[in-house]
């Protein structure tokens, strides 16, 4: 189902509850955006008289929306002379300019977006913005770019430096943190208790099984950890590995059956296997509820 086809204009998006939104995300990652999306159109109903701020600057107040959308936005749709800078913008530039400052620093995006604002055209900033970002995903690749047949070749510093694979710069290196989360799934056969994530971490707000989570991989004993479990009958304990940008989550899923209705926290839901699918969850947990239902069935 598309986003369009549930919610043809801002008002019905604005007036959504927050766990349709994210059900019908499911699956994309990076749901604060989707979260900032909401109260953004809730802002935009209420505040703004549902008028889209049509200039930079304003769309900069806007949750959600930081100086890259803030330039796409105000650029292609109002023609504001703003330049777009992203990863595609930053390679042509460093590449052509032979600029070695570190994309990621303060000083790097300063100089860059400096640079991108000389060179913008006055009449159509959005083609020109557009274009240069379709230039770098297209021919300026970060592997294999297309030197070969680029009609700027000539006059590219890194080309004739032969320095192309070199450009752009980072000075930094994403470390992945590793984490260790135990689930306990605990199902009669026609339900699942599920709990939702509420701290300020990853998949803020979606929807799991409860958790706990270890430094490390070693937990061979669930039942001293929920008492509850002591009284269940463990059927099955499955891996799975999901991978985030900057973090690398090793789930172990623990299968208790349960025969009876169990005491546990307010905050744990009992849902039916059909009902499931109206909660929105991490892809890590979707991933292992189609090996959980291929196991009962």
């Amino acid at each position: 189902m598309k986003f369009s086809d549930t919610f043809p204009n801002v008002k019905s998006f604005a007036e959504a509850e927050e766990n349709q939104i994210l059900n019908l995300w499911q699956g994309l990652g990076y749901y604060s955006r989707a979260r900032n999306m909401h109260f953004t159109a809730k802002h935009i109903c209420n505040n703004l008289n549902g008028v889209f701020p049509s200039n930079y600057k304003e769309l900069l107040k806007l949750k959600g929306i930081g100086e890259y959308t803030a330039a796409a936005i105000s650029s292609f749709c109002y023609n504001e002379k703003k330049a777009v800078v992203d990863g595609n913008v930053f390679r042509v530039l460093s590449r052509y300019y032979g600029i070695n400052t570190p994309i990621d620093t303060t000083a790097g995006k300063k100089e860059f977006t400096k640079l991108a604002n000389e060179l913008i055209c006055e009449k159509n900033p959005g083609n020109h913005n557009q274009a240069i970002m379709e230039f770098g995903a297209l021919l300026c690749k970060p592997k294999s770019p297309s030197c070969k047949i680029c009609n700027l070749a000539s006059s590219c510093i890194a080309f004739n430096k032969n320095e192309i694979s070199k450009l752009p710069i980072k000075s930094k290196k994403i470390k992945q943190k590793k984490r260790h989360l135990n689930y306990f799934v605990i199902t009669d056969g026609e339900t699942l208790y599920v709990e939702q994530r509420n701290k300020k971490d990853i998949w803020e707000k979606l929807y799991q099984f409860p958790v706990i989570e270890t430094k490390d991989e070693v937990f061979e004993t669930p039942e001293n950890s929920i008492s509850n479990l002591l009284t269940l009958e463990l059927i099955d304990v499955r891996s799975l590995k999901h991978i985030l940008s900057h973090q690398i989550i090793f789930g172990k899923f623990w299968l208790f059956r349960s025969s009876k209705n169990l005491d546990l926290k307010n905050h744990i839901k009992c849902v039916k296997f059909k009902n499931i699918d109206n909660y929105a969850v991490p892809k890590l947990i979707e991933n292992y509820l189609n090996e959980f239902f291929q196991l009962i069935n």
